[in-house]
């Protein structure tokens, strides 16, 4: 009963109708996506002059709408360490089977360092160790405690699909945190390995190997304060991994359904890891940007409910990525601008445009807008945040997450994935029906988009949050060519095609904007707050 009292206090609140919601304005969002998506801005990179525009931008606005300062003022300093691969100088080849193999940086392998270090050299051997996964609640453990110190780990991306005896093995369909890159990375790092090389597929890691490329062919950022990790880190194409699986006299397929087993041991390959890597190294300042309304309620105010959306995208790429990276669009060959007008410059002007519409909506908590740096490179300024938070986590109510809007077309449903989580699901699900929404069916989430939004790093502060998505069920008098439309954006990801288009029906963001703040507003206005559910 205690998890249904926020719901029945959203409900009563939203039938109580004395008030009616302000309206988010859906030119004020095309404005300010039109802005942020500009090439002036150079696509927001962490680290780059388009950063600090959009950070100054973005407090003005802030500013400019009435918002108040937190802890008297709209920045929170963010340090970072920024690690670049100078590719000319860095050279990985692979020793075994009587043959030298050196795989291409960018077309067939990409590598960066872990650590503070300028220059490193390597010659290590190559372990096989399945999908780097030690996971004691499920009983599963690729290392098996074999010594891997000073050895380069060759791994699987996501992990053991679940089966008809365990349909909830890693969360079922989910991908769940052991899957994640990220993890794995962690995971090796303290068994004290030399390296780290992933096997891409784009069926296991959800997107092609351009998506990887980008992302490794510019700086890297890690928080300044972090554990320092495995020396060298990076993927492989299947087909590289395949040929040096084969040259170390072994079969990948053989190795990957041995894999599958709990009974699997690491398999050493006859294959040494030589070469040279040489790194940039710097540390830097970004900021996380935050405005506040504050509360009306003298027993409430006190407490926050917060909006975030992440500010940052990939900036200005590199002649690298132009010599290599094949564009999805004729006219961009020469583009080197990743501009991120749907991740994220979309969330962004959601936020701006809902803040516009709370300076007219009082509320009986405090609400934060809360534009946070460095997500493409780690969820940064959101666990940053979490870490030195700007309003105490005890006092927090929730966060309420917005990254990739719908730019197709207004629907008639509304996504509130993982939402059963915590009651937010159920408050979202009344507010959705007085809006005359539903709540879109949950879909598996094989990516792990749970674990790579915001919204993540505050559940694991502690605080009930997640992302609000975007509808599927189009208004339209063609819904197969809207849902065609919507499909088109999975080649535009983290690509210099991903641009602002005026053409753009913006009447499903400015709906998805509208819901999230509707949402906040009845958790701002509850007695209570939201809480998270026992884990099943």
């Amino acid at each position: 009963m205690r998890f249904m009292l926020p719901v029945l206090a959203a409900a009563g609140l939203l039938a109580q109708g004395a008030v009616p919601a302000p309206k988010v304005q859906e030119a004020t969002l095309r404005a300010h996506l039109a802005f942020l998506s500009d090439d002036l801005l150079e696509g927001r990179g962490t680290g780059q002059r388009g950063a600090d525009l959009t950070v100054r931008y973005l407090e003005t606005q802030l500013q400019a709408l009435g918002l108040s300062p937190v802890r008297g003022s709209y920045r929170q300093a963010v340090s970072l360490l920024g690690l670049r691969t100078l590719v000319p100088r860095s050279t990985i080849s692979f020793m075994g089977g009587g043959a030298c193999a050196t795989p291409r940086f960018g077309s067939e392998i990409v590598f960066g360092s872990g650590r503070a270090e300028t220059e490193q050299t390597f010659d290590a051997p190559v372990v096989f160790v399945g999908f780097g996964i030690e996971a004691p609640e499920y009983r599963w453990d690729d290392y098996k405690g074999v010594d891997l110190h000073g050895k380069v780990l060759l791994m699987m991306v996501n992990e053991p699909a679940p089966t008809a005896e365990e349909p909830g093995l890693f969360e079922g369909p989910n991908l769940s945190a052991y899957g994640r890159w990220t993890t794995k990375f962690e995971m090796a790092a303290r068994r004290g390995a030399a390296g780290v090389l992933l096997i891409h597929t784009t069926p296991s890691a959800t997107y092609g190997w351009s998506v990887v490329r980008t992302g490794w062919d510019a700086e890297r950022f890690s928080l300044a304060k972090e554990a320092a990790g495995a020396p060298l880190k990076g993927w492989v194409t299947e087909d590289t991994a395949r040929a040096l699986v084969k040259q170390g006299g072994q079969d990948l397929d053989t190795l990957r359904a041995r894999a599958l087993r709990r009974d699997f041991q690491p398999v050493p390959l006859d294959l040494q890891m030589k070469g040279h890597l040489s790194s940039s190294v710097r540390t830097l300042e970004q900021f996380n940007v935050a405005g506040l309304v504050p509360g009306t309620d003298p027993a409430l105010k006190d407490e926050v409910v917060i909006y975030s959306a992440h500010w940052d995208h990939l900036g200005r790429g590199t002649d690298l990525a132009v010599d290599t990276h094949p564009q999805s669009e004729p006219g961009h060959e020469d583009d080197t601008i990743y501009n991120g007008a749907i991740d994220n410059a979309s969330g962004c002007a959601g936020l701006l445009a809902m803040a516009q519409a709370a300076r007219h909506a009082p509320a009986r908590r405090s609400r934060m807008f809360l534009f946070v740096c460095g997500e493409e490179q780690g969820l940064l300024g959101s666990k940053a945040y979490a870490a030195d938070p700007l309003w105490p986590l005890a006092k927090t109510a929730a966060d309420l997450n917005l990254d990739c809007l719908n730019f197709v077309a207004p629907t008639r449903d509304i996504g509130l994935p993982f939402g059963e989580r915590s009651t937010l699901g159920e408050v979202g699900a009344a507010v959705a029906k007085a809006s005359g929404l539903m709540i879109a069916p949950a879909r598996p989430d094989t990516g792990g988009g749970y674990f790579r939004s915001d919204h993540y790093s505050f559940v694991q502060a502690g605080v009930p949050a997640l992302s609000v998505g975007g509808g599927h069920d189009y208004l339209g008098a063609d819904p197969a060519a809207l849902k065609a439309k919507a499909a088109t954006y999975g080649k535009r990801y983290h690509q210099v095609t991903d641009e602002y288009d005026p053409t753009w029906d913006l009447r499903g963001m400015a709906q998805q904007a509208q819901f999230t703040f509707d949402l906040g507003q009845a958790l701002a206005n509850a007695d209570t707050r939201p809480a998270f559910k026992p884990i099943r």
